[in-house]
């Protein structure tokens, strides 16, 4: 069998952690975004901090951080890493009833910090859906992206 160029896959096709025993340790960085729809009412709600379970921005900025320490336990084949840092803020956009996650992760380490970031973004919009469900099943997280990522053999690298 060839060998993949998907780094998980070992050249039988089998899943496998891949081996960053060789790599340099560098200083690595991630940011990563998305954001959830909902309705006028709801985004009112957040931004007045009237919703019923509290502080919906507060928690979920929390649990972002909690998820982005927590990647390797979520997705099978990441590396636990010991994360410098995680910095979670969140736009209110009154225009497209949405609050936008902004999410960057930092470590220094033999691999990058994407899935970390990408995994804050993920658990903070997941959380303020589950606080506001209550008056708005209907909101949609959308564009969970990667930004930017910083560090390690293939350098810089920036969304277009």
């Amino acid at each position: 069998m060839s060998v993949s160029p998907l780094t998980h896959f070992n050249s039988e096709g089998q899943a496998q952690m891949v081996d960053v025993g060789d790599k340099a340790e560098t200083a690595r960085q991630a940011r990563a975004a998305g954001s959830i729809l909902m309705r006028p009412e709801t985004l009112a709600l957040i931004v007045a901090g009237s919703a019923q379970k509290g502080d919906v921005l507060g928690v979920a900025r929390i649990a972002a951080i909690q998820g982005a320490k927590r990647t390797s336990e979520l997705i099978p084949l990441c590396h636990p890493l010991a994360l410098s840092k995680v910095s979670v803020d969140f736009e209110i956009d009154g225009k497209a009833n949405a609050v936008h996650c902004l999410t960057r992760a930092e470590c220094v380490g033999r691999t990058g910090v994407e899935m970390e970031a990408l995994c804050a973004a993920s658990i903070g919009l997941l959380t303020i859906y589950d606080m506001c469900k209550a008056v708005d099943r209907g909101m949609r997280i959308e564009n969970i992206r990667l930004l930017e990522k910083v560090g390690g053999k293939s350098g810089h690298w920036t969304a277009s």
